[in-house]
């Protein structure tokens, strides 16, 4: 089969970490990527998938990078200062690699803003210097450093990354189905035209429906893509973009004191804070409010100023639902208290059935509410390429765009998806996503209670974040 190669990396590749997207990245760099095989390195610890490597002919270099040796391993891999860090690591310092990444002069791509371990369990720093607004903050400001630099693509996987993509699109689907002429060139029109289109929020709302035959054994986190990443985030405080039409915060919710203040934060786990959302196929669901940079940067960029007042913001936060057995395995450990003494990824032979749908619920305009993304199957990832599953595929794809855009793009400076060409990453991507659908629904979060219980909602304004708030 014959695939386009949209790109070429001039110089040396490096990917660090070689987990399940590292391992479904490396066949879609292959087809879809220009490289120099012979300056292919992959740095990981473990050495538990050397033997892929070697049937890929690609270098491997088994090292954990720390504090002390990052630099010294990484500079040795770009001695004329060309090519590309493809970092999909845990554990090792974005914002690090960031900066080595411009002094070198090499692109640089990753799909969180990750800190040196310590951050995310056993910390001593205050709860609200544990989330992502502090993290992104610095490296928003390191960027103002570094304008016109090598490229470094912040955060930019399936979410954050891809969602951000299809929010263009489905703006552009709600504008053209309500009539309103759309033709945004910029952020400030990309603002004004989510004003004007009445949005009041964005759930970026995923329901994981892949199974395995088996059942889930005790004392083990099973789930279908990285557990650590998993609990790294959904261990942080819940976090939230904060829209200009909520009238109060949440309850044991609090402002940040200091930046731009396009966000709050939750005083307790994002993974065990439940809001109502909603998916195509099982329609009213719970999701988790685990703490992403797509949280954070969608409500920021849609921001709309009077001079320095914020007039209009989207409320914006991911509402997650994992797989049955991820559901069972945070069940069992938030009962317990402690993690589990094993962890199961879910192979692709695992896997009996299901898929990812991941999109975009955007609600409070003229038609109520919609949801606008990728529904892709188990089945379909694994035809589309090695290596993958419904969950993964979503994800590597959109490395793979941020690849191609870097690479078409070398000198951006410091960007995040929001500020990238969703048409051409989309290009890029789309072949692996199964169905983009849009989907229209009258349901609110008023609907659908059970009983009548005591609980804080606004019965006055349907769309305030309380009436989705499921504690």
């Amino acid at each position: 089969m014959t695939h386009t190669v949209h790109a070429r990396i001039e110089g040396a590749l490096a990917m660090i970490g070689f987990g399940s997207i590292g391992r479904g990245v490396l066949p879609l760099i292959e087809r879809h990527i220009g490289f120099d095989r012979e300056r292919f390195t992959v740095i990981e610890p473990s050495g538990e998938f050397a033997h892929l490597l070697r049937d890929h002919g690609i270098r491997h270099v088994q090292v954990a990078l720390t504090a002390e040796n990052f630099a010294e391993v990484l500079r040795g891999l770009f001695p004329e200062g060309k090519g590309m860090i493809v970092n999909l690591s845990v554990d090792v310092d974005s914002i690090e690699l960031m900066k080595l990444a411009q002094e070198i002069g090499v692109q640089y791509i990753d799909t969180v803003v990750e800190p040196w371990p310590g951050f995310y369990f056993g910390s001593t720093l205050p709860n609200a210097e544990r989330t992502n607004y502090p993290l992104r903050e610095r490296v928003r400001e390191l960027g103002k450093a570094y304008v016109g630099g090598p490229t470094a693509v912040s955060c930019c996987g399936a979410n954050p990354g891809m969602v951000s993509w299809l929010l263009k699109e489905a703006l552009l689907r709600l504008a053209a189905d309500t009539g309103v002429t759309a033709d945004p060139q910029g952020r400030e029109d990309w603002a004004g035209l989510m004003q004007g289109l009445g949005v009041k929020g964005i759930h970026i709302a995923e329901r994981d429906t892949q199974v395995s035959g088996k059942a889930k054994p005790l004392g083990v986190f099973v789930n279908t893509w990285s557990v650590d990443g998993l609990l790294s985030e959904g261990y942080q405080p819940a976090e939230l973009g904060w829209g200009t039409h909520e009238k109060r915060l949440p309850r044991d919710g609090y402002a940040f004191d200091h930046g731009p203040g396009y966000a709050i934060w939750i005083d307790r786990p994002g993974a065990d804070t439940r809001v109502r959302s909603w998916c195509p196929g099982v329609g009213p669901q719970y999701g988790l409010v685990i703490t992403h940079n797509e949280a954070l940067s969608i409500p920021d960029y849609y921001t709309v100023w009077d001079k320095d007042r914020a007039v209009y913001r989207p409320t914006c936060h991911y509402a997650y639902h994992p797989s049955n057995d991820a559901v069972l395995s945070l069940y069992e450990m938030n009962g317990a208290g402690v993690r589990q003494p094993e962890q199961h990824i879910l192979t692709v032979e695992e896997i009996t059935d299901g898929g990812d749908d991941l999109g975009v619920f955007l609600y409070g305009h003229a038609k109520g509410a919609m949801w606008y993304g990728s529904r892709l199957s188990c089945e379909e990832a694994r035809a589309l390429a090695p290596y993958q599953n419904a969950t993964g595929m979503q994800v590597t794809s959109a490395v793979l765009a941020a690849m191609v855009w870097a690479a078409e793009n070398p000198n951006e400076g410091f960007v995040e998806a929001d500020e990238m060409d969703h048409v051409r990453c989309l290009e890029v991507q789309r072949p692996y996503l199964g169905r983009i659908e849009c989907h229209y629904t009258d349901w609110t979060p008023l609907q659908n209670r059970i009983n009548s219980f005591a609980e804080d909602r606004d019965d006055s304004d349907t769309w305030q974040f309380v009436n989705f708030l499921a504690v």
